[in-house]
């Protein structure tokens, strides 16, 4: 019986491992909520991707709303994206990019071919600031407040139909 108790553990194991890793792959990580959300932007002192030697830090969020949104050359979603972001700027929203895990030329390149929406490139070439936000890839967009609090999380794509349907009404929401 005992012997028989030990054989049967490791299927036990195989089957409760397989069930974990089945209901992982099932999950929709644009739906995950990020820990950031209610924090303060963390801080960093990077330089910007336009100028090695100008550095900002996380006072460049503060006394507007701001969509901070974390791009990189390498990124095939990101080109996709960089409409909606455009029409965002427009439409008068203060976005600040992140070029994430990237090099500067590429980066500066990746602008010169899709537009910059952006009032501000921060350059993260080691993933640094990415890691800090809780980012896992590119794209993903967070509205931070005038005072330097995140208040919301997009993960991935932003749609054409979100700009209006999603991130509009977010802007709003906490510009008033």
């Amino acid at each position: 019986m005992k012997r028989r108790l030990l054989l049967s553990l490791p299927l036990l194991g195989f089957v409760v491992l397989s069930a974990l890793l089945y209901r992982g792959l099932a999950m929709d990580p644009a739906t995950r909520e990020s820990a950031m959300l209610g924090e303060p932007f963390p801080d960093f002192e990077l330089t910007t991707l336009a100028d090695a030697d100008r550095r900002v830090d996380a006072s460049l969020l503060q006394g507007e709303v701001t969509l901070v949104n974390v791009w990189g050359e390498w990124c095939p979603t990101c080109k996709q994206e960089m409409p909606q972001l455009q029409a965002l700027a427009e439409r008068g929203i203060r976005l600040v990019g992140v070029d994430y895990k990237d090099s500067r030329a590429k980066g500066r390149a990746f602008l010169e071919e899709f537009g910059d929406p952006f009032a501000v490139n921060i350059f993260d070439p080691e993933g640094r600031l990415g890691f800090d936000l809780g980012v896992y890839g590119a794209p993903e967009t967070f509205l931070v407040d005038a005072d330097g609090i995140i208040r919301y999380h997009h993960t991935g794509y932003i749609a054409p139909h979100e700009v209006t349907d999603v991130i509009l009404p977010e802007v709003t929401r906490w510009r008033d």
